[in-house]
């Protein structure tokens, strides 16, 4: 039986920072779909939702932000994947609701790379 591909959906309106983050997690085998903005992400996620594993989020993007990303497929789908948010900005408040809602976990940029990897390999190990 073929092994199949895991799919992380990468959100962040940094192009640099996305191309950082797929660079570190392809090594683990994972195929990285790119969004650039909240409405992007959403956009991507409705369409292929059965197809990602996980979804990698910055909070802060143009148009909506992460936690409404999320917030807006957890209402409307039965099975969400995991999903780790990261932000520079972060305050408590919004790392303790992003956890509240359900979110594997948040990280504080700038994201130490063996930590992001961790986390990823854990929320997919979780996944299934």
């Amino acid at each position: 039986m073929m092994q199949t591909t895991r799919r992380v959906l990468l959100a962040d309106d940094d192009i640099e920072v996305r191309c950082g983050v797929e660079d570190l997690l392809s090594p683990l085998g994972l195929e990285v779909v790119h969004a650039e903005s909240g409405p992007q992400a959403l956009a991507i996620a409705r369409e292929r939702l059965d197809q990602l594993h996980l979804l990698v989020l910055d909070f802060h993007m143009p148009g909506c932000n992460g936690l409404d990303v999320y917030t807006s497929l957890r209402a409307s789908a039965v099975r969400i994947p995991p999903c780790i948010f990261y932000s520079g900005e972060a305050t408590e408040l919004v790392r303790s609701k992003a956890l509240d809602l359900g979110a594997w976990a948040f990280l504080r940029k700038p994201v130490q790379p063996s930590e992001l990897r961790s986390e990823v390999l854990r929320a997919l190990r979780h996944a299934g």
